[in-house]
């Protein structure tokens, strides 16, 4: 009997050794040992070649290079639980199923969102500094010194009420926060309940009513600059916004003036709009205690990454073994 062969698998960055480990056993994979970013000439080669393309957010897989692709790569199995970096209904024109790795982030990503609404609040980044780069200066305790902001009894107001945004509910909850958030679609009665959470319909009113708001929704056409000037200008001048879930869906500009204004008092922010470049505006507010950043390090766990890896690996036996793969992402969603 002639052994079956292996999918020729193109990965694109540098993934957890246990990962790359098993995805040699099972493919044959071609691996990124110095994890150096893949140009558009190597992707377009790659898709080319490969029955499997595992790309991650930092590669953007549009409609051009789906285009380019050969008739022999049918899946793409992105290393992530977004997937507004592949262009999903050009992938399926082109016969090319997309999965993603859903769910396995939501508890590390929750985690960081409070981590954040900490720093920012009781000026965390702030102190640290003082200890480290300016030796000598802190004299001892003072009862007036690098006041923060308490959190407990505050409102909170999340802007996407999924898995992630659920999460940050319930940790947000069990801090003595106030849960409010605005959804597509109301959650479920017992949720709510669950959560002691109010729902806004209108997210116009909601911004306007709380201390604190937390991005969790996802990036898609409709939620570019959902957090528009014109929203941003609702918040209170002592509220802070928190986002760990892409940098497009505020508008960043409008968001540093209102900061540079002392319209809103902070920011915590893990993504930014023209991400891995960092707005130097936002550096100099960093250096001024006015926002915590952060290099999109939310999900960054080695458990986080494992599972992720694990999932790409599942997605792919799934499909080569001729069966729909458990998470595959349908057009239509970007």
């Amino acid at each position: 009997m002639t052994a079956k062969k292996k999918p020729k698998v193109y990965i694109t960055r540098k993934l957890p050794d246990a990962v790359e480990t098993r995805m040699r056993e099972l493919f044959e994979a071609e691996l990124n040992i110095h994890d150096t970013p893949r140009s558009r000439d190597e992707l377009a080669a790659a898709m080319k070649s490969a029955d499997v393309l595992v790309p991650t957010v930092t590669d953007r897989i549009d409609e051009a290079l789906i285009e380019e692709a050969g008739p022999q790569l049918k899946l793409i199995a992105s290393f992530s639980n977004g997937f507004d970096h592949i262009d999903v209904d050009a992938a399926a024109r082109k016969g090319i199923t997309v999965t993603n790795t859903p769910n396995v982030l939501t508890e590390d990503t929750a985690d960081m969102t409070v981590a954040l609404i900490l720093a920012v609040n009781r000026r965390l980044a702030e102190g640290s500094r003082i200890l480290t780069d300016k030796p000598g200066e802190w004299t001892g305790w003072s009862p007036t010194w690098m006041l923060g902001r308490r959190i407990w009894g505050k409102r909170i107001g999340i802007v996407g009420m999924g898995r992630i945004g659920t999460a940050v509910a319930r940790r947000a909850k069990a801090f003595g926060l106030s849960i409010h958030y605005h959804n597509r679609k109301r959650v479920s009665p017992a949720t709510e309940e669950e959560l002691e959470a109010t729902y806004w319909d209108s997210l116009d009113q909601m911004l306007a009513r709380v201390d604190i708001v937390s991005i969790n929704c996802p990036s898609t056409p409709a939620t570019f600059h959902l957090l528009s000037a014109r929203r941003l200008a609702l918040m209170q001048p002592g509220s802070i916004i928190v986002n760990t879930a892409r940098g497009d869906i505020i508008d960043e500009t409008a968001m540093i003036q209102l900061l540079r204004d002392n319209k809103i008092a902070g920011a915590g922010l893990d993504v930014y709009q023209n991400e891995p470049a960092v707005n130097p505006k936002l550096v100099k507010l960093a250096h001024q205690g006015r926002v915590v950043l952060l290099p999109h390090m939310g999900s960054a766990t080695i458990e986080g990454r494992i599972d992720m890896g694990e999932k790409v690996i599942i997605n792919i036996r799934t499909f080569f073994d001729g069966h729909r793969p458990p998470n595959r992402v349908l057009p239509g969603r970007n």
